[in-house]
């Protein structure tokens, strides 16, 4: 992409409206324009990083096994008065009459929706177990939505349901699906630590959120210092194998991590008193085993090999996808802008061309943009006939973590200039050594 021919509309001033830094920052790149409170259109660079969060979620849960299917944004009243959970969420539900006068609803979680799925559809033990996941939109009223997409109204999230024989069965899908989240999370680039928290309208006893240290986040957390050296790495996983999905599940959830409405100060006070910390949390994503809950509500029930009609035992498991830009800008970024981890970065590298019209500039910015995208890169080249200051700062606030500046002067020795984005470190090398280096980055 020539960034001459792209939709940016970056912002000089922080629009007065944004009290955080991943909304200020989001407005000024250019990423999101606010519709009405709490609801965004996603801008080009925006939707772009969406997109990326959006491809790493669907690949970590079919590594894991787990089914892709699509469910609709508006839902049948019925299906929530059947579970019991009409009048649960109050007034952060959305309620809607059609024309027939049918009372529907934009649905904020699908619990309902896919066990009707699933008991339409199952009725044997020979069929389980099973999970399946879709990514959509979700809708919850917030009575004062604020932060930009940390805490909108619209949200775009991955909500995944398992359906198994028994609780132990279920059981091992809720630890499948934590280090599910594990990987995922570390391939954006973040550190979500999963701390025991509150079930609320979903239920059950059993959940864990994922939750990323920030000032700005809304949850206060209590956990031993310990679990911040914690990495899942690029470790082999069998997600069929119980025994290792637990002993990671143990790994990762022993020390004490806990929001503050499971928060237990008498266990806190057992861990040494230099590992004790509090904090600020974003929660970007949650599982939970609740058991029969709605398959018994809804008669979600299958034949077991006694041939005996039981309940299925279920959990689900969400991530926030949209939140989660927030929260990587939250963890990323300084006074000049984002600075994008490489796994979610909406442009590979972005290419600077000091002198536009320079003839020997232009022809070597023309041969790095097409032998990156050969190489199957996807570079933004700033071919503007802008200052270099402002190439610069545009560059600095759209946050690439890498750029390859041209000009003349550098040209005339055979060198370009590679820039690190996070460290702001530059090396000069020949053009051909600059695009090994970013294609040997990626790979």
């Amino acid at each position: 992409m020539r960034l001459s021919r792209y939709f940016l509309p970056v912002l000089k001033e922080t629009p007065a409206e944004a009290q955080i830094v991943s909304h200020r920052l989001m407005l000024r790149a250019g990423m999101i324009r606010q519709s009405s409170a709490g609801i965004y259109s996603w801008l080009p660079l925006g939707y772009k990083v969406l997109q990326k969060l959006e491809q790493i979620v669907h690949e970590e849960q079919q590594r894991a096994g787990h089914i892709p299917l699509l469910m609709p944004t508006l839902q049948s009243a019925d299906l929530w008065r059947e579970s019991g959970r009409y009048d649960d969420y109050g007034e952060e539900m959305l309620r809607i009459t059609d024309r027939h006068g049918r009372d529907m609803l934009y649905g904020p979680t699908n619990e309902e929706l896919i066990t009707d799925i699933f008991r339409s559809y199952v009725n044997s033990y020979k069929d389980l177990p099973l999970t399946l996941y879709h990514i959509q939109w979700k809708f919850r009223d917030e009575r004062r939505p604020r932060f930009g997409v940390m805490r909108g109204r619209e949200f775009l999230m991955k909500d995944g349901y398992n359906f198994d024989l028994t609780k132990e069965a279920a059981l091992h899908a809720y630890n499948r699906h934590l280090v599910t989240y594990l990987r995922t999370f570390e391939r954006m680039g973040l550190q979500a630590i999963p701390m025991r928290a509150d079930s609320g309208p979903i239920g059950g006893d059993d959940t864990h959120e994922f939750l990323v240290l920030a000032e700005t986040g809304e949850s206060e957390v209590f956990y031993d210092s310990a679990v911040t050296d914690l990495s899942f790495g690029d470790r082999a996983i069998d997600y069929d194998d119980v025994v290792q999905c637990q002993s990671i599940m143990e790994e990762f959830t022993t020390k004490y991590a806990r929001t503050d409405e499971t928060h237990d100060e008498a266990l806190f006070n057992e861990i040494p008193e230099d590992r004790r910390r509090s904090a600020r949390g974003i929660e970007v994503g949650q599982i939970f085993y609740f058991g029969t809950k709605y398959s018994e509500a809804m008669g979600a029930t299958v034949v077991n090999d006694q041939q005996e009609q039981v309940p299925v035992h279920m959990g689900s498991h969400g991530i926030g996808v949209s939140r989660l830009i927030g929260a990587i800008i939250e963890a990323s970024h300084d006074d000049n802008g984002i600075i994008w981890p490489e796994g979610v970065t909406p442009f590979h590298c972005g290419i600077v061309n000091l002198r536009q019209g320079d003839e020997a500039a232009d022809a070597a910015c023309e041969a790095l943009y097409e032998q990156l995208t050969n190489a199957g890169l996807d570079p933004l080249y700033d071919d503007r006939n802008e200052r270099a200051g402002g190439k610069f700062a545009t560059m600095d606030l759209i946050g690439l973590p890498w750029r390859i500046t041209v000009g003349p002067r550098g040209l005339k020795n055979g060198v370009v200039e590679l820039t690190s984005r996070k460290t702001g470190e530059s090396v000069e090398m020949a053009p051909e050594a600059a695009v090994a280096r970013i294609i040997e980055i990626y790979t």
